[in-house]
């Protein structure tokens, strides 16, 4: 999995201050990736929204909700757009398996 940080910076020499929040970035973000993954997928990144681009956005990564009967029939409940839990194709997202700590994450930020 790549690594991405941002540099802001125009091609001058960064600041000492900079270098830190670079440092402490790039620590946080590999302790991360270091984590032992979890079986859980209750997070999906949408990768097709026909038919719903004001409630779907691609790229974006939505929490799947349990519902046995929805994946029995081929969907995943997710809460899109609107804040409101719906069904879709599970062919409209690739599930996520994240570590634990970027799930506690996730959550706390929602």
């Amino acid at each position: 999995m790549a690594l991405f940080i941002q540099l802001r910076s125009i091609g001058t020499k960064l600041t000492a201050s900079a270098r830190k929040n670079l440092n402490s970035n790039y620590r946080f973000l590999t302790s991360i990736m270091n984590t032992p993954q979890t079986e859980s997928s209750t997070f999906a990144v949408c990768i097709n929204n026909d038919g719903y681009p004001a409630s779907l956005e691609i790229g974006k990564i939505y929490e799947i909700l349990t519902d046995e009967s929805a994946e029995s029939h081929g969907y995943f409940r997710v809460i899109d757009e609107s804040g409101e839990d719906y069904a879709y194709a599970k062919d409209r997202f690739y599930p996520l398996s994240i570590p634990m700590a970027l799930e506690q994450a996730l959550f706390r930020a929602a």
